[in-house]
């Protein structure tokens, strides 16, 4: 029977007391000078329990702490001063979305430079072609003149020469038109980061604001931080576990989770990674969970404890803890006879234990155990059960049935 609550606090009181009389009156029964071999030993009262067989499983609590499945931090790619945010603390946002805005007239005048540039590198690129066509219809002019005999060959050399020299231009105007687009597309680029926007990858395509580091008008530094946005669900439980624990925890065990913030309820997650390895400093691995989060109820930072079944038994024959009992260095448990009228010894070993249940094995392991007066009694000693006690005729029924 088990004990504990008000009502069985004067029975278990009662029962001491008359145990304490039991040996009083013993010890006055086998004082020496009476004679004779005295009377029989007086029966020890006693406090029995019912042993019963079902599952038991063997459970660990591990304390820990909620991270953010993934975390992304928005940062502007260039520097200048915040003109505007869009969004704040717990904002959802969507992947993609403008959530920043930084000033943008230098960057405007940077594009408009290199559209001049690009101009004139056009303008140039022009010439260039002309020319090219003016000193190869030179050259060909020279050329038949040459045939005819009235030109000189220097004066085909030089003609020759100068074309070359036009392709030469020519080709520098080109370069310097593409060198003048890549100017132009990289001022337009950087005009293009004064919109920042929150483009994580992977995940899900909306996530939650978690922090804000800055205000509109500060300047910030190109890759400073602005913003922290979380991926919340599913959320992820961190706990560590020490090696006794280690090798009993595998991907995909269901946990139990619970949270002072929300007492009395608890939460399912699902173990998905366990460290390979374990931290020198606490001799500890890290286990992450997922916990499926749609409303998020749960943040990171959040306190937790959690609950993983080890080992579970699905028929065990269990009594109550306070049944155990060291005899010679054993261990085992009173049962009480059929009629209720004696105890016998039997060696257990012990199994897992639930709370205040125990699983054991052993030989004879029926009826119900001695769970208050073991210290007083022996294998085969006499005992009595006090009626006032609760459950005792409830006990009686069970060990009859």
């Amino acid at each position: 029977m088990k004990l504990g609550g008000p009502k069985i606090v004067i029975p278990t009181v009662l029962l001491m007391a008359a145990a304490a009389a039991w040996i009083v009156l013993d010890q006055l029964q086998e004082k020496p000078g009476t004679g004779s071999s005295g009377p029989a030993k007086r029966p020890v009262p006693v406090e029995v329990a019912q042993v019963t067989h079902g599952p038991i499983s063997l459970k660990r609590t591990f304390s820990g702490e909620l991270e953010a499945l993934a975390e992304f931090v928005v940062a502007p790619k260039v520097s200048g001063r915040v003109e505007r945010i869009f969004v704040n603390i717990a904002d959802l946002v969507e992947r993609g979305q403008v959530v920043a805005e930084l000033d943008n007239d230098e960057y405007i005048q940077a594009v408009a430079q290199a559209q001049a540039d690009l101009a004139v590198a056009r303008a140039n690129l022009f010439e260039a072609k002309s020319a090219l066509e003016i000193a190869g219809r030179e050259f060909e002019r020279t050329e038949s003149l040459v045939k005819r005999g009235i030109a000189s060959d220097s004066e085909y050399d030089a003609a020759r020469q100068d074309q070359r020299a036009k392709q030469a231009q020519l080709n520098v105007a080109a370069a310097q038109v593409t060198k003048a687009e890549s100017a132009l597309e990289t001022a337009n680029i950087r005009l293009g980061y004064t919109k920042v926007t929150a483009g994580w990858t992977g995940g899900d395509d909306y996530r939650i604001v978690a922090e804000r580091y800055v205000d509109e008008g500060q300047t910030v530094a190109a890759n400073a931080p602005l913003l922290l946005i979380d991926d919340l669900d599913p959320i992820v439980g961190v706990v560590f576990v020490t090696e006794r624990d280690y090798a009993r925890l595998k991907p995909g065990q269901i946990v139990m989770l619970t949270t002072d913030a929300y007492p009395g309820e608890e939460f399912t997650g699902r173990i998905v990674r366990i460290a390979p390895v374990f931290q020198k400093t606490t001799r500890q691995a890290r286990i992450e969970m997922t916990i499926d989060n749609p409303q998020h109820r749960l943040k990171p930072g959040m306190f937790i404890r959690a609950t993983v079944v080890l080992n579970r038994v699905p028929e065990a024959t269990i009594v109550p803890e306070q049944a155990l009992t060291i005899r010679n260095e054993k261990t085992g448990v009173f049962i009480v006879s059929d009629d209720g009228s004696s105890v016998s010894w039997r060696e257990v070993s012990v199994g897992i234990r639930e709370g205040d249940r125990v699983q054991v094995d052993g030989q004879g392991l029926a009826g119900r155990v001695v769970t208050l007066g073991q210290q007083m009694v022996s294998d085969g000693s006499p005992i009595t059960i006090p009626a006032d006690l609760p459950e005792t005729a409830a006990d009686r029924g069970k060990a009859g049935s």
